[in-house]
């Protein structure tokens, strides 16, 4: 028990919940910017594949992670135009192209991966991203090594909640986002042109999302193996439903969720005669009881999933 209440345990704990948080967080606010426009997106699992794969590679080519973020985003807007314009100009059923897209992305990545080192038999070492600690803030005990020694990333991704609740609540382009989610066709009647509010909504949704896969490849490792994503696609997007897809909200589960996986990491270091595929069923039972406690009382935007006739208006 003295392994678990220790300092440094619970310490290295909170710092990882950090980390781990990190790439659930902005693929949730992805998902949260594309439904609160009316968009169910659940292929995030598979453009944060594609993203990682593409900024992996271009930050390996360039040695910048920078160029290799700025890829995984580009990455991330072409997989989901693509989803954009089934559900969108073809009104298709969101829930299946968004599956198809899990489908498709991870097996376009990998196809790119073996035809981009086929002569390799070694795992490829790509890019990190350092550190960048700030000053005087970083000095600070225990505090300093917590919240302000991370990669950049990390503190832009922690920034952009605070500034989606104020584009969302506080902002003409925020408040059509929201109309064009909850009564689309009263919002086409005020003016809001709906199906560009929508690609707008897919456009940050997918360049979220791909920097979220290129975060993992980045700056949480520097290499690139298939099935790198496990599953946090589908964590973020259950992370949206259990913070009543508010970015405050978002921000709890994604910590809660960062938390868990954090937690199966540190108890296979501290604790080995557990099984490890039982520690790492954690988050994912936490993903499940979210989704089975917060989920039957459904509060999303109204017209979320649905698709949109402009001529029904």
């Amino acid at each position: 028990m003295s392994e678990f209440l220790n300092a440094d345990f619970i310490f290295q704990l909170l710092l990882s919940t950090i980390r781990m948080a990190t790439p659930i967080l902005i693929v949730a606010l992805a998902e949260l910017y594309s439904e609160r426009a009316g968009l169910v997106n659940i292929g995030l699992d598979g453009i944060m594949s594609f993203g990682a794969l593409i900024g992996f590679i271009v930050g390996l080519q360039t040695q910048s992670p920078w160029l290799g973020i700025l890829a995984g985003a580009l990455g991330g807007v072409f997989v989901n135009m693509v989803y954009a314009f089934c559900t969108i100009t073809l009104c298709a059923e969101q829930i299946v192209y968004g599956m198809a897209i899990n489908i498709f992305a991870p097996a376009l990545a990998s196809f790119i991966y073996k035809l981009s080192f086929a002569n390799s038999s070694t795992l490829i070492q790509g890019v990190t991203m350092e550190a960048m600690p700030i000053p005087v803030l970083s000095e600070i005990p225990l505090i300093g090594e917590l919240f302000f020694n991370h990669t950049p990333v990390v503190y832009l991704v922690y920034l952009l909640t605070p500034v989606t609740a104020f584009f969302l609540n506080k902002t003409k382009a925020g408040l059509n986002f929201k109309a064009v989610g909850e009564f689309p066709r009263a919002a086409e009647s005020l003016g809001i042109h709906v199906v560009r509010q929508k690609y707008l909504a897919s456009i940050i949704c997918g360049a979220l999302a791909g920097i979220g896969g290129a975060y993992l490849t980045i700056c949480y490792t520097s290499t690139y193996t298939e099935g790198i994503v496990s599953g946090r696609g589908f964590i973020a997007l259950s992370a949206v439903i259990f913070g009543r897809w508010l970015p405050s909200g978002v921000l709890a589960s994604c910590l809660l969720f960062g938390f868990c996986d954090a937690l199966q990491i540190r108890l296979q270091l501290v604790a080995p005669e557990i099984p490890y595929q039982f520690l790492q069923m954690i988050p994912y039972l936490c993903t499940l009881f979210a989704l089975i406690i917060f989920g039957i009382k459904k509060s999303g935007p109204k017209a979320s999933g649905q698709p949109y006739f402009r001529e029904e208006r």
